[in-house]
């Protein structure tokens, strides 16, 4: 990767990966409308960002083209569990609401639960295996999730900033998975770093 600029560039390079990343969150954003493309739409951006300290361009070009071999029967079956714990969270919520008995500790139980998957789930789509092989990527990042705790809490402030430029400015909601993607990339290589 390049660290000066060259003659006539007004920006430097780390703001060239910064509009690219900005590209690539806004290309993972249409992919993942449908919400069954959203594992395989992240761990395409992670593997994308990922091939930029190696000299690769990371475009929204080179998103597309390394997603649509992903849209195959493994990374939609990942769509689907992600979906279905989505849709699983919400049933608990509502109990919870609803008065069922015990329902603060078990709301405490659910919260647990829940956190616990997001930071696996999103630790998978930031591992190279995901690309090919889900189970594995998955068992993976449960590993580094308990090894790395420091880059899990990072990966909880990640999805925390995503969410929070995503609720105050509608438009940001586009770019925010790009970051999301970067700064999962981020803590994947550092744990692969220091691992």
């Amino acid at each position: 990767m390049r660290t000066s600029r060259e003659a006539g560039e007004v920006f430097g390079p780390r703001m060239t990966l910064f509009a690219d990343v900005l590209s690539v969150g806004i290309a993972v954003a249409v992919v993942s409308l449908p919400l069954l493309t959203l594992p395989a739409a992240l761990s395409t951006a992670c593997a994308v960002l990922r091939g930029a300290r190696e000299g690769r361009p990371a475009t929204a070009g080179r998103f597309f083209a390394e997603l649509r071999p992903r849209l195959r029967v493994g990374d939609l079956a990942a769509g689907l569990v992600t979906l279905a714990a989505l849709a699983l969270v919400l049933v608990d919520l509502a109990l919870v609401g609803a008065g069922l008995p015990g329902g603060p500790a078990f709301a405490l139980l659910a919260a647990a639960v829940t956190i616990c998957a997001t930071v696996v789930g999103l630790r998978a789509c930031a591992r190279p295996e995901s690309t090919t092989d889900w189970p594995e990527a998955v068992r993976r990042a449960a590993r580094d999730g308990v090894r790395d705790v420091g880059g899990s809490g990072l990966v909880l402030l990640a999805l925390a900033a995503a969410a929070l430029c995503a609720w105050m400015l509608l438009p940001l909601a586009f770019l925010a998975p790009g970051l999301l993607a970067l700064a999962l990339t981020a803590v994947d290589v550092r744990a692969t770093g220091t691992a």
